[in-house]
């Protein structure tokens, strides 16, 4: 039986602490990468079922997927990528 490696969307966030005046300084400092990350803030939203792999780079697999109960539109719902490893 094959291996596969399956890349999959998702959303987390991360706290920031930053030095500022105001609100908006501190967002301009995220956003240039210049504030620092709080330890261990690293946390799980959920899966990003609106980003994934291209529907029609591969028909075949969607009818796969359909056959097996997969709702597939204009993407494969959270797939980025999928490699055969073994």
């Amino acid at each position: 039986m094959p291996t596969f490696q399956i890349e999959q969307y998702e959303l987390h966030v991360i706290r920031y602490k930053v030095k500022t005046r105001n609100e908006a300084e501190a967002i301009a400092k995220v956003l240039n990468d210049e504030a620092e990350p709080v330890d261990g803030s690293l946390e799980f939203v959920e899966v990003a079922e609106d980003f994934g792999m291209p529907a029609d780079d591969d028909q075949q697999l969607v009818r796969q997927l359909g056959k097996l109960g997969v709702q597939v539109d204009d993407v494969i719902p959270s797939i980025r990528s999928v490699e055969r490893v073994g």
